[in-house]
């Protein structure tokens, strides 16, 4: 009785429910479809591609390890995965499929029709709930709906954990040699862009779980106070190994609870505030399953459809480039295009930038970062930009603007990531690499403001208030 483990974001033997359970059944032979022009088409860009192709590289062996091989197929489209996995199952003699869910709307969609196309065929396809600690629907709000609040959500999520659910899933055993080969991955064909070096981002689980190690070694007690501050190293790094699950939430809540007497809401606070990230990554999945309206390119808040955007390609462009004048603004956008990751504090300031300054739609930035985020994730991304934009759920007030100045002097001090981003800013002492003078500018070859702060920010205040008369 062969079954097959389909993965797809979830590039790990261990403590992986999909693949513990087809163990318990009898041999397993893994397979993993790649899906390049639907991935591209959705906005995916070299450096999650390429870490996506690595990490499965990484599985493949880890799975060899155990005598389980996994197959490769190329497809063009979600469409195909049903023909394509009933291929394979007819090939290896499989009875039955098993995955493990993901939530955003196509996604879904192509789950449904395999299983249907599965079932329809005699052979058992399930699929299990496996990157969250609660499935969408089994978290609701005393009105028997979704939430839309992080905190009721956070309170019932704490509330309702049970060491059940953070239990970590049984690895499986060597199992006997099957009389087929494992496929050669692929290499990636020339792509728009040269993804990030692979040293910065090593793939596996193997990798994510030193990376784990070194950051409660190191940072985490110290994650509250120092998260804020792009010039010192004290966020996780772990969100793309989150992102392709070679790192499961159960994992990384165990070592909390390790390390911290056993709870995850009290004792150390940076322990229970990285804890409040995680529970923040877990919503913004339950929102894109429970308001599919987000995954269809709509806001959270409907009435925010009727904002009127201004249409500035080179304002847009100076953004990307990191031209905009605002040395913070411009360092963490050379930060994402040149390393594939951008610092959080920063996410909220460049898309706040984007959005409320220079009133441009949040949906041209989203897409944006996912085409350069080794970390790109659809729920995570579309929920952090809504936020930023005031579109979305725990939406930012749409009056709450940062000034990217104070943003800079606030939490960056020093001006040292600024610097380093912006290289030329070590000529200027540390005080004047906030705001440079005139002068300053010219002499290091700096472009000024497109933008003034004041005149946009009474300019986002104006659209905003006037969508809200319209309530």
């Amino acid at each position: 009785m062969t079954t097959l483990v389909w993965f797809r974001s979830d590039l790990r033997v261990h403590d992986n429910t999909a693949l513990a359970a087809a163990a318990r059944r009898g041999p397993v032979v893994g397979v993993f479809l790649r899906c390049l022009p639907h991935w591209q088409r959705h906005g995916h860009g070299a450096n999650k591609l390429d870490f996506w192709r690595r990490g499965v590289v990484a599985l493949g062996d880890a799975l060899a390890g155990l005598n389980i091989l996994l197959l490769h197929r190329d497809i063009d489209h979600f469409d195909q995965a049903p023909a394509a996995l009933l291929a394979i199952a007819r090939e290896v003699g499989a009875t039955a499929l098993h995955f493990n869910h993901e939530y955003p709307l196509d996604e879904q969609r192509r789950d449904h029709a395999v299983q249907a196309a599965f079932h329809a065929t005699g052979l058992g396809a399930l699929g299990y709930h496996d990157s969250l600690a609660f499935a969408p629907g089994e978290l609701l709000t005393g009105k028997g709906e979704p939430y839309g609040v992080f905190t009721p959500f956070s309170r019932a999520w704490h509330r309702q954990l049970t060491a059940q659910r953070l239990a970590l899933r049984a690895s499986p055993a060597p199992q006997a040699r099957l009389a087929i080969s494992a496929d050669a991955i692929p290499s990636l064909p020339p792509l728009d862009t040269a993804p990030v070096e692979a040293k910065h981002w090593p793939a596996g689980e193997a990798a994510a779980a030193e990376r784990l190690s070194r950051f409660l070694r190191f940072r985490a007690r110290h994650y509250a106070a120092q998260r804020d501050f792009p010039a010192t190293p004290g966020t996780s790094e772990l969100s793309p190994y989150l992102a392709l699950g070679m790192l499961s939430y159960r994992q990384c809540l165990q070592a909390v609870l390790s390390d911290n007497d056993g709870s995850l809401s009290e004792g150390n606070a940076g322990l229970a505030s990285w804890v409040n990230e995680l529970v923040w990554r877990e919503f913004y999945q339950h929102v894109a399953a429970g308001f599919p309206q987000v995954c269809r390119h709509r806001p959270f808040q409907r009435h925010t459809e009727a904002m009127a955007w201004r249409d500035d390609d080179t304002a847009f462009r100076a953004w990307c480039e990191g031209r905009t004048g605002y040395p913070l603004v411009d360092a963490g956008m050379r930060q994402l295009v040149q390393t594939g990751w951008l610092h959080n504090r920063l996410r909220m300031v460049v898309a706040m930038f984007l959005s409320k300054h220079l009133l441009i739609d949040w949906r041209r930035g989203e897409a944006f970062f996912l085409q350069h985020l080794v970390d790109g994730e659809f729920c995570a991304n579309n929920g952090g930009w809504q936020w930023a934009a005031s579109t979305g759920t725990d939406a930012a007030p749409y009056f709450r603007i940062f000034n990217p100045t104070t943003q800079s002097q606030r939490f960056d001090p020093d001006g040292h990531f600024i610097a380093t981003y912006l290289p030329a800013f070590q000529a200027l002492p540390s005080r004047d690499r906030h705001a440079p003078s005139d002068a300053q500018r010219a002499a290091i070859g700096y472009p000024p403001p497109i933008v003034d702060h004041r005149a946009a920010r009474a300019r986002a205040l104006d659209a905003f208030a006037s969508l809200k008369a319209k309530l």
